[in-house]
């Protein structure tokens, strides 16, 4: 802001709160000096939600203490480094070879974002895109994005898993779709070896290869009553 800036933002603190009015004309012209010397370089508004006019408001509603320059100024860079948290850095279109303008373009981009002149620009990853009506229907028609090749090589290191490909394939229930009601197993997840204690606790979680017998004869259940519904 410039003195004539500085100055009306003054006179509006001292329409709020009378107590900053100085009478006395060098106080008056002292306190103007002060002001400037620590908001020249912050803006009077921008068009990115930045105001100094609502930032006198909320400060002086906030304290009952006499507001100064130096609480303007905090809450100024406060509002630069949320914007620039916004922020990712566009691709520049200077010449990658040229590192002097390839950097000077990165800056200008982040001083306009900073100073309230521009808006921040967001991921490209979160924005860009088009909606794809039927995207998971064709991909549940692909199935899994594992080679056969590589699926039987896994297969060692996840019995319980492979096992459950084969019974599917093979016509059978699918038993890790239901919950186990003996080790409490979710669905999806295999079912662990489960001990009693002496003391009556449960113990023990290594997975089994195998699924317990009574999530077998559930699954098998709720296989016949989708076959009979079909």
């Amino acid at each position: 802001m410039d003195r004539r800036e500085v100055a009306a933002v003054l006179t509006y603190v001292g329409r709020l709160d009378p107590r900053t009015i100085r009478t006395d004309a060098g106080e008056a012209r002292d306190q103007l000096a002060m002001w400037h010397e620590l908001l020249n370089d912050v803006p009077l508004a921008t068009g990115q939600g930045w105001d100094v006019r609502e930032t006198v408001r909320k400060l002086i509603v906030k304290s009952p203490y006499p507001i100064l320059p130096a609480d303007v100024a905090r809450d100024w860079q406060g509002h630069r480094r949320d914007r620039l948290s916004w922020h990712t850095d566009p691709t520049p279109v200077a010449d990658p070879d040229n590192p002097k303008a390839w950097r000077a373009e990165l800056l200008a981009a982040r001083d306009a974002v900073a100073a309230g002149q521009a808006a921040p620009s967001a991921h490209r990853g979160i924005t860009a895109g088009r909606h794809r009506p039927g995207l998971k229907d064709r991909l549940a028609a692909v199935g899994s994005c594992i080679p056969p090749a590589v699926r039987a090589e896994l297969a060692p290191y996840r019995p319980a898993r492979a096992a459950r490909e084969a019974a599917v394939a093979s016509g059978g229930p699918d038993v890790l779709g239901v919950p186990c009601e003996w080790c409490h197993a979710a669905v999806g997840e295999p079912c662990r070896r489960r001990r009693i204690a002496l003391d009556g606790t449960a113990r023990g979680s290594v997975p089994r290869a195998t699924a317990h017998p009574g999530r077998i004869d559930r699954a098998q259940e709720v296989q016949a009553r989708q076959t009979s519904a079909a």
